[in-house]
């Protein structure tokens, strides 16, 4: 068994030699340490894409008092509606839905229009502040831990990230137990273990967001490239996933 720190908070020393237990390790088994690890206090933030159903499918498994949360951000392909529906069923896991402040939403589309966010990187990121960066903040009071399906290979502002990593802006912890992960090896465990997923996969789209903010990719572009296309890469983050510091 790995050993964990039930503390509030965790220094840089001790998310190193907590890195270092996890590393290599199985995803079921960072989930089980994560479980054990915050108890009641662990909620699995959940987009349904590939990697979200993937973890889905481990934590009823091995880990199933770890909750699942999504953020409606009500701008969401009907297609996303449907795998979530699917995943209930399939699970009989609850999924707990945040939405953003009906007033912001509505200031927001009143004073800047419905498409303010292709306007500039401040106004995209405005708007993900509303959708999403606040409902997240509501979904995590009073827990102490997070798990995402984040990996390295999905981006460049991604690259740097480990097992478990202290997320500042939140005050807790963070664990990606896909973190080095291929792309094929998502899919293989999604086919071995029919997993349901979205079905904008097989139409072109290897990451979903928002309706108005995704596209399918064309053949050779980056997996992330169909996500704000009209953004250089190294700004192709909502706000959820920004580094907070580094060890």
């Amino acid at each position: 068994m790995i050993s964990g720190v039930r503390a509030a908070t965790y220094s840089p020393d001790e998310i190193k030699a907590i890195n270092q237990q996890l590393k290599g390790k199985p995803a079921e088994e960072v989930l089980r340490w994560a479980a054990d690890a915050f108890s009641s206090e662990i909620a699995c933030a959940s987009s349904f894409g590939p990697e979200d159903v993937v973890l889905i499918d481990m934590i009823a498994g091995v880990a199933p008092g770890i909750r699942i949360f999504t953020l409606d951000t009500g701008r969401l392909h009907d297609e996303t509606y449907e795998v979530m529906e699917r995943v209930r069923v399939r699970y009989g896991l609850s999924t707990h839905s945040y939405f953003p402040d009906r007033e912001a939403v509505e200031r927001l589309e009143r004073e800047k229009g419905f498409c303010s966010f292709r306007e500039s990187i401040e106004y995209r990121e405005e708007c993900c502040g509303i959708r999403k960066v606040e409902p997240l903040r509501r979904a995590l009071a009073g827990m102490r831990a997070w798990v995402t399906g984040l990996r390295r290979a999905q981006s460049v502002t991604r690259t740097h990230m480990e097992v478990l990593e202290w997320d500042e802006g939140n005050g807790l912890a963070k664990v990606t137990p896909l973190i080095d992960w291929s792309h094929d090896q998502v899919w293989e465990y999604i086919r071995a273990n029919n997993v349901p997923y979205n079905a904008l996969h097989d139409r072109g789209f290897p990451s979903i967001g928002c309706a108005p903010c995704t596209r399918a990719i064309k053949p050779g572009e980056d997996i992330r490239a169909g996500r704000w296309w009209w953004e250089n890469p190294e700004n192709k983050e909502c706000g959820l996933h920004r580094p907070r510091w580094t060890i």
